[in-house]
């Protein structure tokens, strides 16, 4: 059948709107007409060439929509279901799925660098008749697209689909990073560098959790509203001033005469935005005992220096994680009926809805730091 899709053909270079053949879904697979697709900040990356990923690409990972048809052997899903994407599939038997480490699966993270299904082929096809490959097995921004099963997980009908493509990444990667890695507790002071739509989940569970402060850190002052709208108690605008002193100051630090902090630093420390930059930054930001939690996924080229002997004299941490190190079968539909209480606010999370031909105007909108929240592409 036939596709319209964005297609990636060289890093740094608009997207190419084109129509794709795409295959019907094989042994274990499920062909979806997306409804909604996100546009993350890691597609952004991908297109930039800071996440490396073979070419040419359909891009997008976070994706919603309804079930056209299912291949042979398929279980628990038929025609008409509602399902999200989840773009890492866990094999369920290396040694990092029998550990409950699905979302590292050291089996599938093969075929999701490379840009295939499971089987090691993709399913599309351009005009010339040449493959095209698969953005983390959901190529989200493609009409149609065909799911390995267990990437495709149920949704209930009455569930909204805009919001459900957010339970793709953004949201289980912040609520995962607060729960199941950082495991915060009531009273942890906390502070989360980057206000995109992963961080306004992460500061929306850390509310959840009752953290206090919740300090929120962005480059954009104008990000302030939303932030404390999800839940931070203090907002810092990285670009107008530096964040590190005023975490401390806020944490109950003290300054000495030559400039140190005798204490002060908050508990945990997120970075999410996938800035070497601001990695530093929140590296200095905990305490004594404190933990800096990466989430954010810097570029491949990057480094940072940071002081290692104070990981050993001040025993703090630094955690890196993939996707909120969740399950997806079992986290995701959690995470669906907390957001169906409202708790999440995935309606003030949705700011713009765009249709596909516009969307290296959204590419260059997430270029100027422009976007609040998560924009949408919608494809009816």
């Amino acid at each position: 059948m036939k596709s319209k899709a964005a297609v990636l053909r060289e890093f740094g270079q608009p997207l190419s709107i084109e129509e794709v053949e795409v295959e019907p879904p094989k042994e274990g697979e499920v062909l979806v007409k997306n409804a909604y697709s996100g546009f993350c900040h890691s597609d952004f990356s991908v297109i930039k060439g800071d996440i490396p990923l073979p070419l040419p690409m359909i891009c997008g990972h976070e994706a919603a929509g309804v079930v056209e048809a299912v291949g042979p052997g398929v279980a628990n899903i038929k025609k008409g279901d509602h399902v999200v994407a989840t773009w890492m599939i866990p094999c369920g038997q290396c040694p990092n799925c029998l550990r409950g480490r699905g979302n590292i699966c050291s089996t599938n993270m093969a075929y999701f660098m490379t840009g295939t299904l499971l089987d090691g082929t993709p399913r599309f096809k351009d005009a010339q008749g040449q493959p095209v490959l698969h953005e983390a097995f959901v190529a989200g921004f493609s009409e149609y697209t065909v799911l390995p099963q267990a990437g495709a997980i149920p949704l209930p009908s009455d569930f909204p689909l805009d919001q459900a493509c957010a339970m793709g990444c953004c949201v289980p990667t912040g609520w995962g990073s607060v729960n199941n890695v950082a495991k915060i507790q009531p009273g942890n002071s906390v502070a989360v560098y980057g206000m995109g739509a992963v961080g306004l989940n992460t500061v929306a569970a850390l509310a959840n959790r009752n953290a206090n402060p919740i300090i929120a850190v962005d480059l954009e002052g104008s990000k302030e509203d939303i932030a404390k709208e999800f839940g931070a108690t203090h907002f810092i605008a990285s670009s107008k001033e530096d964040p590190v002193p005023a975490i401390m100051k806020l944490t109950g630090g003290m300054q000495a005469e030559d400039g140190s902090w005798v204490s002060g630093g908050a508990d945990f420390v997120f970075e999410v935005s996938g800035d070497p930059g601001a990695l530093v930054q929140a590296y200095w930001s905990i305490c004594s005992g404190g933990k800096t939690v990466v989430t954010g996924i810097p570029p491949a080229a990057s480094s940072s220096e940071l002081p290692l002997m104070l990981l050993a004299l001040q025993e703090r941490s630094i955690i890196g994680h993939l996707y909120g190190s969740i399950s997806p079968g079992l986290d995701i539909p959690a995470l669906v009926n907390i957001a169906k209480s409202g708790e999440m606010k995935l309606d003030k999370l949705i700011e713009k809805k765009f249709k596909i031909e516009s969307i290296n105007e959204t590419i260059a909108a997430m270029d100027k730091r422009q976007i609040k929240g998560r924009w949408v592409c919608e494809w009816d």
